[in-house]
């Protein structure tokens, strides 16, 4: 096995694939990266054994095709250093493969081929395809909602759903829920619903850039593949039952408030610098003319800020963790938000004020 390409062709590929490596693995393979080359390309597989990345590049190949795995990290940073304009060339020869470029040589050490873990082949029973664009908006507006480490596992992760010409992203830690929908006139999809682990969530976002540029999106029984010109990504589902979060959804809501997006943030990230570090506590009153905003801590500082608002309705005090109301306004693009309140023990409903594509669910605070 003997090929040689430029520095630029094996970087992007080797950078794609190398976030589904394992850091801290016992299983010394899981840190390798496996190379496989046929006739004059090169294909680069890791994996940690719930997400596996594909991505290939051309070669000059120069000896017989074969596949060997070497270190990812070792690999990477020795890439990253080389001159940009620098070629590469790999040979292996017994239990090691040397890297040359220019006067540099390297010489890692191999693990075999055979023992490198492969996710088994599957069929998606749902596929569709969707511009990258579209798919980071779906998942970058609810991710942020997503437990982390709770032992509700199914929590820990955010569920995609199909049905007809909806795909929907939903993610919930239980003390808040984020809902993102996008409506696609081309599709005509079944009713599906899987649940996509944290980890493969974060991975997309990486993956993914808002460009109008297609992907094929695949849905197995047990898995979930994004395929591009660039790469293939495939996680494991989380196998377990996502709560049925349309019986939470505030139904009685009656008092409905808009308000610049900006200027709340603003308030509002004032405040949460007096709130208590841990519960990140802060009051919101809601009067016919103004939002009056308090924080407070356990050092006994105080925080007060005004806003001026048109709330028509009688005045209304609820606590709320800024954290999540910050999150919220963070995520929508538009210049209003929508606030839709009932009482002081109820969730709010928060919305960008003119799409209605995602919605958020806030519970209150006692305070």
């Amino acid at each position: 096995m003997k090929f040689s390409l430029s520095r630029d062709l094996l970087l992007k590929p080797l950078l794609l694939v190398s976030g589904a490596v394992e850091r801290k693995s016992t299983l010394p393979i899981l840190g390798n990266i496996l190379l496989e080359v046929s006739g004059q390309s090169l294909t680069m597989i890791a994996t940690d054994l719930e997400l596996e990345m594909v991505s290939s590049t051309e070669i000059n190949n120069e000896g017989p095709d074969g596949k060997v795995t070497v270190p990812a990290r070792k690999l990477l940073d020795i890439c990253k250093s080389l001159p940009d304009d620098a070629q590469i060339q790999f040979e292996l020869s017994g239990e090691s493969i040397s890297i040359v470029s220019g006067r540099s040589r390297y010489s890692l050490a191999t693990l075999p081929a055979n023992d490198f873990p492969n996710i088994e082949q599957w069929q998606g029973d749902v596929e569709f395809s969707l511009q990258k664009s579209q798919l980071l908006r779906l998942i970058e507006s609810t991710h942020f909602s997503m437990a982390n480490q709770d032992v509700r596992y199914y929590l820990n992760g955010m569920s995609i759903e199909t049905e007809n010409n909806e795909i929907r992203s939903v993610a919930t830690d239980g003390h808040r829920l984020a809902i993102c929908k996008i409506v696609n006139d081309s599709l005509t999809l079944p009713a599906r619903q899987v649940i996509v682990p944290r980890k493969g969530i974060l991975e997309i976002i990486r993956l993914l850039d808002p460009i109008d540029e297609n992907v094929q999106v695949y849905l197995g029984p047990n898995h979930i593949r994004i395929i591009d010109n660039d790469f293939s990504f495939t996680s494991k589902l989380v196998d377990g039952r996502f709560p049925d979060y349309r019986r939470v959804l505030p139904r009685n809501g009656d008092k409905v408030l808009t308000t610049n997006k900006e200027k709340l943030k603003q308030v509002l990230s004032r405040a949460s610098i007096l709130s208590n570090e841990k519960f990140k506590g802060v009051r919101l009153n809601f009067a016919p003319n103004e939002l009056k905003i308090t924080a407070n801590n356990p050092e006994q500082e105080q925080a007060e800020e005004y806003l001026e608002i048109d709330f028509p309705f009688d005045s209304l005090e609820i606590g709320f963790n800024v954290s999540y109301i910050l999150d919220v306004l963070n995520a929508i693009k538009e210049d209003g938000v929508k606030f839709t309140l009932s009482d002081a023990n109820s969730s709010v409903v928060l919305e960008g004020e003119e799409t209605g594509e995602a919605l958020y669910v806030i519970m209150p605070m006692r305070l």
